[in-house]
């Protein structure tokens, strides 16, 4: 087995509202079953998740509630583009 398949699953949660904070923030974040049941509630709330463990790293090292230093911004606006887009064909979809 090589290292990817010992890591501990990792999963950070982000929230974004515009108008009511300034930037992002993390909502929540956790490892192994904590990881999965952050997972698990997205994808009972339809909530699209993006891969990215480098991402996953840097915003593991904020606290919960903390808002999303600026020099990480264009990494997770590429996050929002993602979700938005897969959102969107999502709705889209169902309209079908």
């Amino acid at each position: 087995m090589n290292d990817q398949q010992h890591k501990r699953k990792e999963a950070i949660a982000l929230t974004y509202v515009p108008g009511e904070s300034a930037g992002p923030k993390v909502v929540a974040k956790g490892k192994g079953k904590i990881a999965e049941n952050i997972l698990a509630k997205a994808s009972e709330h339809d909530i699209p998740v993006h891969e990215d463990p480098s991402l996953v790293e840097l915003l593991g090292q904020l606290d919960l509630n903390e808002a999303i230093p600026e020099e990480l911004y264009q990494a997770v606006a590429e996050v929002f583009a993602f979700i938005y887009r897969v959102d969107k064909e999502h709705k889209l979809t169902r309209r079908q």
